[in-house]
């Protein structure tokens, strides 16, 4: 038991790392350009336009938060 729960747990925390790893906000932006995405998926005219803009923006604004790191 303990070793399944241990293989668990390290599954966990390799697509922890793997996803999120140092930098959340571009999860959290790829997230939002997807799920813009998928609410805009009937609305072709929209979706041409907004889901290529947010997707810059969210590098935008990933960009401008590791500069302001370092």
């Amino acid at each position: 038991m303990a070793t399944a729960r241990r293989l668990v747990v390290s599954f966990g925390r390799f697509w922890w790392e793997f996803l999120i790893g140092e930098n959340p906000d571009a999860f959290i932006g790829a997230l939002v350009v997807v799920g813009a995405a998928l609410l805009l998926r009937h609305e072709q005219d929209a979706a041409i336009v907004l889901v290529p803009a947010l997707a810059v923006l969210c590098l935008m604004e990933s960009a401008y938060r590791g500069r302001r790191r370092i």
